[in-house]
């Protein structure tokens, strides 16, 4: 498989640039990786006065879960349009078509700006393997509410894979293979 300008982030964005016998185990990889990741968070957080996991690890939500309050529709909606419009970022950020070398940052800047918007939402998800870590250490309504935080993001980014061919014409560039500077 080729490998992207910008990182792994493509690999599962676009679902185009991932062989299937490559999705499981990259898929699986994620979410162990999220749960081990939150699990070093609560060893920190544990150690504060007063610290309660019921009140989050940053575990998304929506209704009385989401940091402002917003609607479970609400929530849905937003998860759906970020992720999508990180997806197309991208995808677009790692066409063969776009500059050398401009994916890392387009990339990064897209997801800070993401996080900008939906941490007073939902805490941001738009990746249902960060949201799996965090929600197992939280436990309860964190627990109840994963779905949407894997629905969402797979919703934005199908939605962004089907569009992105048709922003840029007939089919998108193969992703770039990193080549190796000769000495």
């Amino acid at each position: 498989m080729p490998k992207e300008r910008g990182g792994k982030e493509g690999r599962c964005a676009g679902l185009r640039l991932a062989p299937s016998r490559e999705l499981l185990p990259y898929l699986l990889a994620q979410v162990a990786g999220a749960i081990v990741a939150a699990g070093v968070v609560y060893l920190i957080a544990s150690g504060a006065a007063g610290f309660d996991v019921r009140d989050g690890l940053a575990s998304n939500g929506y209704g009385a879960r989401s940091p402002g309050g917003y609607s479970l529709l609400s929530c849905l909606v937003a998860e759906i349009v970020l992720t999508f419009g990180f997806v197309l970022v991208i995808l677009g950020a790692t066409d063969v078509r776009a500059p050398a070398g401009f994916a890392p940052l387009a990339i990064g800047l897209a997801l800070t700006l993401i996080h900008l918007v939906g941490i007073p939402v939902t805490n941001t998800s738009v990746n249902p393997a960060r949201s799996t870590g965090p929600a197992l250490f939280a436990g309860g309504g964190a627990l109840s509410q994963l779905w949407l935080f894997w629905l969402a993001p797979l919703a934005g980014a199908a939605l962004a894979g089907i569009v992105y061919p048709a922003l840029v014409g007939t089919r998108p560039g193969r992703v770039a293979a990193t080549s190796r500077p000769t000495v």
